[in-house]
């Protein structure tokens, strides 16, 4: 099963070249992949044109949602993977993703891989900082032996939806530029849309090196993404990874309303508070 990979980038070319490397060597199939080059001064335009990627391009860092929102309109996939370019994609990643899919047999899912991090992470194991220090061959030889799970509720990246349902929800909310909160941000609009398959793939593994992404240009207005997420919905995204995502839990099961519990309305009580006194 081929997706279309987007992938933003902002003159990171040395963690970009990992990121294409690894989708070379460890996928099983031959997907698009579609970048957004922010600047790319470094190097990174003329390499992703050397190399003949399709690509978007703009002069200034536009931002993490409207790279992505300007990059999948080249797509030509059914289904889209997210991905950031600091990362590297673990061997059958994709073969896994696509057993999924081939399960669920429905379009209504947002799936979700399992972060390698040296720091943080679903997995902490720590196999370079950086792209300089990065110990593939360390990697490789412990990943059957990192223990984990399928995981509730996850909005991280890298995650695949189909372009449909990408389409119905328009993509990612600008308004969230350069970044942050944006990805509960487009969880929600997904389980609006009547969503509740939110599964992190346990056997989809990338290593990441902790967010060296876009959101460092600092010539965008930088946004607070939790303060822009609670005015947005009324309640704050920690609340709606808790109640409604059940982030950081087993998965079980598609998921359902939240419990309407003491918990549920305390924290919705807490969520209001906020909400207010950021409109003050």
């Amino acid at each position: 099963m081929e997706f279309t990979i987007l992938v933003p980038t902002y003159n990171n070319i040395d963690y970009l070249k990992i990121l294409l490397f690894s989708l070379k060597k460890n996928s099983s199939f031959s997907h698009e992949i579609i970048l957004h080059v922010n600047e790319g001064v470094d190097g990174t335009l003329d390499y992703v044109k050397n190399k003949n990627y399709k690509y978007t391009y703009s002069e200034k860092n536009i931002g993490l949602c409207s790279a992505i929102n300007t990059a999948v309109k080249l797509s030509t996939k059914k289904y889209l993977l997210y991905a950031h370019d600091d990362m590297y994609f673990c061997p059958e990643w994709d073969l896994h993703l696509s057993n999924e899919v081939k399960k669920l047999n429905n379009d209504n899912f947002y799936l979700s891989g399992t972060m390698i991090e040296p720091n943080s992470g679903h997995i902490r194991f720590n196999c370079g900082e950086n792209a300089n220090d990065f110990n593939e061959s360390k990697l490789l030889k412990n990943l059957e032996y990192l223990k984990f799970y399928d995981h509730q509720g996850s909005h991280f990246a890298p995650h695949l939806i189909s372009k449909v349902n990408w389409d119905k929800v328009g993509g990612f909310s600008e308004e969230f530029n350069p970044g942050d909160g944006s990805d509960p941000d487009f969880n929600m609009k997904l389980w609006k849309l009547g969503v509740r398959i939110f599964k992190g793939i346990n056997k989809f593994r990338v290593y990441h090196f902790s967010s060296v992404t876009i959101r460092k240009n600092k010539n965008i207005n930088q946004n607070k993404g939790n303060i822009t997420f609670l005015n947005k919905w009324g309640i704050s995204h920690k609340f709606f990874k808790k109640h409604y995502l059940r982030s950081n839990t087993r998965f079980e099961r598609e998921l359902s309303e939240p419990n309407k519990n003491f918990f549920y309305y305390y924290d919705l009580m807490i969520s209001k508070i906020k909400y207010f006194y950021v409109n003050l």
